[in-house]
């Protein structure tokens, strides 16, 4: 049996909307066993048993917020053709 362990990244886009500034919207004060639960949660949700997801929280320059949308509509609808 192999014991050994594969760390493999993975991505999960969101998007948070907001009137407030940047700045005003982000927790700064996420302490570790919070995040804890965050990386339990989506384990438990996302995969199968016996896997383990570690976490390292960022967010899209506001300056790179456009091209990052682009490249998601990209990825989501880039195959398809427009019809009209």
């Amino acid at each position: 049996m192999d014991d050994r362990m594969y760390a493999v990244p993975f991505s999960l886009v969101g998007f948070f909307f907001t009137n407030k500034p940047i700045e005003e919207s982000i927790r700064s004060d996420l302490t570790p066993e919070e995040l804890e639960k965050l990386q339990q949660l989506l384990s438990k949700f996302l995969f199968k048993e016996d896997v383990e997801v570690a976490l390292y929280p960022s967010i899209v320059p506001v300056d790179q917020a456009e091209e990052a949308l682009e490249d998601l509509e990209e990825m989501l609808f880039g195959g398809e053709e427009e019809e009209g």
